[in-house]
């Protein structure tokens, strides 16, 4: 009986982001575990899935549509999709989109009671908490029109890391809302992680933590191991965790947070 709460047998996973990298592993990790699994992404898929959905996440029209391509009930949402800095609409691809699309499906009816939500957040997000006060006030905007107008309207906020932490906040904020409706949601904030996304900054991403990792016999973590923990945090064996911003990397940030291995890296992120 308690294995069966890990499995997803009769249940429909959405996978956005889910072509390559962690939401692809997360994809195939539901799969195998008996989800039936929606694909949604602006690149083509290149494995086996129930339905794949093309959608940019740019555009707000675009998103609409695939939203609208969904039928329900959908038990899971895996809100994988991210960019590095430097891409055009990198606000909208890392947390307006998901944002807006989180709330289109709850308001529509298609995610409800008994659903969980996972989104892929970042240890490049940790220092959330000392920008409590204007990451609150970001989040409190209504929809996409009004989201997008206040990064405008705010210097140096259309970055990964300002994104990651407006991931962070909007789940510890969304927690209570939406457990009122019945419905989980969590995030992973994943370290250094060999993915296509990582490999294409790879001096920067996969070089952080380095000597950590090499002082276990460790590379950089793997796509699976961040699939699992999405997998994971929307299963029933999970029932009990909501508003949790689950960090992923082998101890790295704990051992410099409590200076058992000091990483200046690590105490920079806390304050950025």
């Amino acid at each position: 009986m308690a294995f069966e709460l890990f499995r997803y047998d009769g249940k429909k996973v959405v996978v956005v982001g889910g072509a390559t990298g962690m939401g692809a592993a997360a994809a195939k990790t539901a799969a195998s575990a008996g989800a039936e699994v929606v694909v949604m992404d602006v690149a083509d898929v290149a494995y086996p899935v129930d339905q794949f959905i093309k959608v940019d996440l740019r555009e707000k029209e675009s998103v609409d549509a695939a939203c609208d391509q969904l039928d329900g009930p959908i038990h899971a949402l895996f809100s994988c999709a991210g960019v590095g800095d430097g891409t055009a609409g990198i606000q909208y691809i890392n947390f307006i989109a998901h944002r807006h699309m989180i709330e289109k499906l709850i308001g529509e009816g298609k995610l409800g009671k008994g659903s969980a939500v996972a989104l892929i957040s970042s240890v490049a997000g940790i220092g959330w908490r000392e920008h409590l006060d204007t990451l609150l006030e970001y989040i409190a905007t209504p929809d996409w029109e009004a989201a997008s107008a206040w990064i405008d309207a705010h210097e140096n906020t259309a970055t990964y890391t300002f994104a990651k932490q407006a991931v962070n906040t909007y789940v510890a904020h969304e927690a209570h809302r939406l457990l009122q409706k019945g419905i989980r949601i969590n995030c992973i904030l994943p370290g250094p992680t060999d993915t296509p996304l990582a490999q294409a900054n790879a001096e920067l991403w996969l070089g952080f933590g380095k000597d950590y990792r090499e002082s276990l016999g460790l590379g950089p973590m793997q796509a699976e191991q961040m699939g699992n923990g999405i997998v994971f945090l929307c299963s029933d064996a999970a029932s009990g965790i909501a508003g949790e911003t689950l960090t992923i990397d082998v101890g790295q940030v704990s051992s410099a947070l409590t200076k058992s291995v000091p990483d200046p890296i690590v105490d920079l992120l806390l304050t950025m």
